[in-house]
């Protein structure tokens, strides 16, 4: 007896779905590559490059002169990096801080300062707002674990000369990526309602998207002179 052979329309929907399910393995493979790729190398190449560039801002302090022959710190300022922040409860070592917060910038493994809608005010120019920008995730995620971070907590913030100490007075964990005014010299939502000499820390949120953002603040509690070892304050031993 012979056997009838399978319908035509059957061997071609077969060899589709055969065709198909390579089609959508590969795609799944390039997706996680690309996911290896945003939140795992591209981590590793910004730590590289803001190391390099740290240890560069480093022998820049040690061959310059004492910050009272040129001013203030910031002539050392030329977009190449002002200081290093502190976060101890992040957990993320020494972040350089540069002028900025573009992705140009902060794709390089660092923390940027807001020059744009409003202008951070740095530490040693007086009473404002130094607000600050980070990823976190990819490139560095230098804030990955702001959301570790509680009120009481300290903020620290290293120049050529000077340690600035900061204590975290409150949180907001959701707002609008374009609320604006949590970067004001006068922080709105943070509590304060006077002047003072304020920290904030922003950056997306939730984890691996960019819908929101998460904010801390800071207040200045003492400064430090850095002395010839760079002893760190205590918040950082």
């Amino acid at each position: 007896m012979s056997r009838t052979a399978p319908p035509r329309n059957s061997s071609l929907l077969a060899g589709f779905l055969s065709l198909l399910g390579e089609f959508l393995i590969t795609v799944g493979l390039v997706l996680a590559l690309f996911v290896a790729y945003s939140l795992w190398w591209t981590n590793v190449l910004a730590d590289r490059q803001a190391s390099a560039r740290g240890d560069e801002i480093r022998r820049q302090w040690q061959s310059a002169p004492a910050a009272g022959a040129q001013g203030q710190p910031g002539a050392l300022d030329t977009q190449g990096g002002v200081g290093f922040l502190h976060v101890p409860s992040m957990k993320n070592g020494e972040v350089l801080v540069k002028r900025g917060t573009s992705p140009g910038v902060l794709d390089d493994g660092v923390a940027g300062y807001y020059t744009d809608p409003v202008k951070a005010v740095l530490p040693w120019e007086g009473p404002g707002n130094f607000s600050l920008a980070a990823h976190r995730d990819g490139h560095g995620a230098k804030f990955h674990d702001i959301d570790k971070v509680r009120t009481g907590d300290a903020v620290v913030f290293e120049t050529r000369d000077t340690w600035y100490v900061y204590k975290v007075f409150a949180e907001l964990r959701q707002t609008s990526k374009y609320n604006v005014d949590v970067i004001a010299p006068v922080p709105k939502g943070s509590g304060k309602t006077v002047p003072g000499r304020y920290v904030t820390l922003t950056t997306c949120t939730p984890v691996y998207t960019s819908k929101y953002r998460y904010v801390v603040w800071g207040e200045l509690v003492r400064t430090e002179k850095v002395d010839a070892k760079r002893t760190p304050p205590v918040e950082l031993r």
